[in-house]
């Protein structure tokens, strides 16, 4: 079979990621895209590509009609589905065969097999895989479950026969919480997944889940690429991954990746699938259930074999043998992915939504590897998986790849809306996760350590904001000044001369509710800075070539980016990041003229609360409006004295970057 020009069913980094192994193979590539993704990354990147309806999934990446037609339109002969959406969908997979197309995926009737968490267990207790103790019978009465969860022995797990992602799934300590339990469960399968079939089985407390990656070709081959251990989950979704899973024995890496072939091969797979197992105590395993697809976390497996396994999916799909034996295949380092989200874990990981001001991830090498579909500018919206990117990373052992994996989160630089790279990175440092010494319920049990609480800027931090605010103040006289009719009028001076004053400046910077004043005094060519708490530091600054600060403080040069939006600045500094807002009324001032009797929005957002009313008088710096945007609340202060003249938004209403909220005229 040939693969000339191949349709991605997907979008996001996955889209993108198969789209550079395809070029690489030259195959043509051709993306879909909805509404709101007509300008994303992997639309660009592709070939060719195909809108296919609006921007909800249903409408769009879920639509089997919209992708064939799509395909059919732009001369596509192949599919692939990559993973989410329709990639485990049987009927689809059916549905490209029927039209004369290549499905770069296992057939339908194995993803059946397997996509039945009940039917997949009698298939592997028949091929002599080992399972978890449990029940995954026809009789799914009330008095059957619990006959067979009191056999069992509690805790059980209650498990949805259908679907993933933690859904329709209660863990059972005694008989009492077994009936809310089951009907609970029931009512999330049904509305989920569109069935409410429930399996009982045994509850292991603090397993590791480890996951096997095979593959499989046409002639009937089947091969095991070594495994992934992703217990880091919380609420069953995965957020650190790392390969080979630490503490496995080679006998017993053996046997599990031997079992895994032989789920392979008792549904006819064929393609890249993962088998996922509990590894309880000592060398115990159990089979969970089978991923037909590739997984989110196949780079891992990538880094420590050197294989592409998109490239192996697509020689299967043409319907080549198997590119490596099993005695052909080896591991080599260890390897770590990090999924970074759009979330708020503050806020229970609600996602996040919002444009991002800044992007600018660890420079890629041999070690550091950044599967992402977005650019800085993008919007980050409401309709799909709130996944960012992937971190990977090498080395040739896990403490290296561990300290790898610390150094890239902490110089992963996003600004305009929350990301979990704070928790990542302290999940990443944790004690117990150096040690290997974590379970599937470690993060949910460790919460609250994990997630960064408020927590006051250093001196130094404060310090580094405060003088790029101040470089930014004389680079902007610099610029009056070099477009003056008077360049040598004193108002352009940028070495901090002011008028009737005693050459200090007063900065106050906000984070989370605090107020931190901070004082800087001119001495010629560097500045004394006050802190708070009565702390000084002698400073000065520059403007490095790449726009960075580069500061001396007290005899100590540091480096910093610091990104500014309007007030809010964020300050990448020592390993860490610190966001503030700025009230700064020299700022203010300055911005007088230009303010055009108006006050415009600083970004999208909806209006919480209006201080103000028509001829209302206001001062210089007074709060006028709150915004709530990317999950924070804004306070819009006046630039000028004035009198309000009008207010165009009300509380509840949505104002978009750049809407004029209040106008004003100048008393």
């Amino acid at each position: 079979m040939r693969i000339d020009s191949l349709l991605i069913a997907n979008r996001g980094e996955i889209a993108c990621r198969i789209i550079r192994t395809a070029r690489r193979m030259g195959i043509r590539t051709v993306a879909v895209y909805s509404d709101a993704d007509r300008n994303a990354l992997h639309a660009s990147l592709a070939d060719t590509a195909a809108h296919i309806g609006p921007a909800p999934a249903k409408d769009s990446y879920l639509s089997v009609e919209a992708v064939l037609k799509a395909a059919k339109d732009s001369g596509a002969d192949a599919i692939h589905p990559g993973y989410g959406f329709l990639s485990e969908n049987a009927d689809f997979a059916d549905a490209v065969v029927k039209a004369g197309l290549v499905f770069v995926g296992p057939p339908g009737n194995a993803m059946r097999a397997m996509g039945s968490k009940s039917e997949s267990k009698r298939l592997m207790a028949k091929a002599g895989v080992p399972l978890v103790p449990g029940y995954h019978g026809t009789d799914q009465s009330n008095a059957a479950i619990e006959r067979e969860a009191v056999r069992i022995g509690f805790p059980v797990l209650i498990k949805a026969s259908a679907g993933g992602g933690g859904k329709g799934m209660r863990v059972v300590t005694k008989l009492g919480e077994l009936e809310g339990a089951i009907a609970s469960a029931r009512r999330e399968a049904k509305a989920s997944f569109g069935d409410d079939t429930l399996l009982v089985e045994k509850y292991l407390s603090q397993p590791r889940h480890v996951e096997i990656q095979v593959f499989a070709d046409m002639q009937g081959d089947a091969v095991y690429l070594f495994e992934r251990d992703c217990s880091l989950q919380r609420r069953h979704q995965k957020v650190i991954e790392e390969a080979p899973a630490p503490d496995l024995s080679p006998d017993l890496r053996a046997r599990m990746g031997e079992a895994a072939v032989a789920a392979a091969k008792a549904v006819g797979y064929v393609g890249a699938g993962t088998v996922e197992f509990l590894k309880g105590e000592g060398d115990n395993f159990f089979f969970i259930e089978m991923n037909t697809r590739l997984q989110v976390e196949h780079p891992v497996t990538e880094m420590i074999t050197g294989e592409d396994l998109v490239e192996w999916q697509l020689r299967v799909a043409r319907g080549e043998k198997l590119p490596k034996t099993q005695a052909q295949l080896s591991l080599q380092g260890h390897a770590f992915e990090a999924r970074i989200y759009a979330e708020d874990p503050a806020k229970d990981f609600l996602p996040a939504t919002g444009r991002l001001i800044h992007l600018r991830p660890p420079q890629e090498s041999a070690h550091v590897r950044i599967d992402s579909g977005i650019r800085q500018g993008d919007e980050i919206g409401i309709h799909y998986d709130p996944m960012l990117a992937k971190l990977i990373v090498w080395d040739e052992n896990r403490s290296q790849a561990l300290a790898r994996l610390q150094s890239a989160l902490a110089g992963y630089e996003v600004v305009g809306l929350t990301t979990n790279l704070g928790f990542l990175s302290k999940v990443a440092a944790h004690p117990a996760f150096a040690h290997s010494a974590v379970d599937t319920g470690f993060l949910d049990r460790e919460r609250e350590s994990l997630i960064p609480g408020p927590e006051a800027a250093p001196g130094q931090i404060l310090a580094l904001a405060a003088l790029d605010v101040l470089l930014a103040h004389t680079e902007e006289a610099r610029s009056r000044a070099r477009h003056s009719s008077d360049p040598y009028s004193p108002w352009h001076a940028a070495d901090g001369w002011r008028m009737n004053d005693d050459n200090h400046h007063d900065l106050i910077f906000k984070q989370d509710g605090r107020d931190a004043l901070v004082v800087v005094h001119y001495h010629g060519a560097s500045w004394r800075i006050d802190l708070p708490g009565g702390a000084s530091l002698n400073a000065t600054a520059l403007r490095a070539a790449d726009g960075d600060l580069i500061a001396e403080l007290d005899g100590r040069r540091l480096k910093a980016r610091i990104v500014r939006h309007q007030q809010q600045l964020t300050v990448f500094a020592e390993g860490g990041c610190h966001q503030m807002e700025l009230f700064d009324p020299m700022a203010l001032a300055a911005n007088r003229d230009s303010a055009g009797g108006s006050l415009t929005a600083p970004m999208p957002g909806k209006v919480t609360l209006v201080h103000v009313k028509p001829g209302d008088a206001v001062t210089l710096g007074q709060p006028l409006m709150v915004i709530e945007a990317m999950k924070m609340e804004h306070t819009i202060k006046a630039p000028i004295d004035g009198v309000v003249a009008q207010v165009n938004f009300a509380p509840g209403d949505q104002a978009s970057d750049g809407d004029v909220l209040i106008a004003f005229k100048e008393e």
